[in-house]
């Protein structure tokens, strides 16, 4: 596998490209517990939010390379408009995610929603797309939307109670899951299918994108569990983004054999 891996990179500028913006966020998601370690709260801010745009750029090129520079911008700006949409109209009316709100410590913000929240939304979706398409093999517009939904949300199982924990932002009740209330997790379903049916994403490369859901899934377990004292959120979160890679993983083997 490493040595295939050399062979793509030595052969191919774009890959090349692609893996080191992966390997430049995962310096930064090092950077962070660094960060905390040795100035404290105010660098937890600063440090996410340099994560997310190096998440985000990774995956932004991997999809720019799929189909092309143009359909990659207008697709960042769909996810922006309908995300961005859907929390401040969520952050006013409690719809469709619960009652909660922003607080001021991610910054800059647009109408009380922070600018890096459509940046946040679309750092996986992609992964979530190219994991789904791996499952399905075949898919309709529906379908795909369905699945891309469910492996999305799994990430939320991790982070939603760490934001919470971080004062990100809060809800005004305490709900059912570690203080978060389930509707939220309805919504993530509802928007982030809602997104991958308006945008019905094309074939993309299943190797660097499944790479980034990956390091998500263990970055994400292994802090929770390890570093941020919340061994159950990293539980559930380490079971649902697992099964989502164990299912393609299997899917794609079986499609690849003879």
């Amino acid at each position: 596998m490493i040595a295939t891996l050399k062979q793509t990179l030595s052969n191919n500028p774009q890959a090349r490209l692609e893996y080191t913006l992966i390997g430049a966020w995962l310096l930064g998601m090092i950077a962070l517990p660094i960060s905390y370690w040795a100035i404290g709260d105010s660098a937890i801010a600063p440090a996410i939010t340099l994560a997310a745009v190096l998440q985000a750029l990774a995956a932004f090129v991997v999809v720019a390379h799929a189909w092309g520079w143009a359909q990659a911008w207008r697709t960042f700006a769909l996810v922006a408009v309908v995300t961005w949409g859907a929390e401040a109209v969520g952050s006013k009316t409690d719809f469709p995610f619960g009652a909660y709100h922003y607080t001021d410590t991610l910054q800059p913000q647009l109408f009380g929603v922070p600018m890096l929240i459509p940046i946040a939304w679309f750092m996986l979706l992609p992964s979530a797309w190219a994991l789904a398409q791996a499952i399905l093999r075949r898919w309709t517009r529906l379908s795909l939307a369905i699945v891309s939904a469910l492996a999305f949300t799994a990430w939320d199982l991790f982070l939603d109670p760490q934001m919470v924990t971080w004062n990100f932002w809060q809800w005004e009740r305490v709900g059912e899951y570690y203080g978060i209330p389930l509707e939220n997790y309805a919504g993530w379903l509802l928007v982030s299918g809602l997104t991958t049916y308006l945008i019905n994403p094309r074939p993309l490369p299943l190797p660097q994108l499944a790479l980034i859901y990956a390091c998500v899934w263990w970055l994400q377990s292994m802090g929770l569990a390890f570093f941020w004292g919340q061994p159950a959120p990293a539980f559930w979160g380490f079971t649902a983004m697992l099964s989502v890679l164990i299912v393609a993983y299997v899917r794609q083997r079986k499609a690849n054999k003879p």
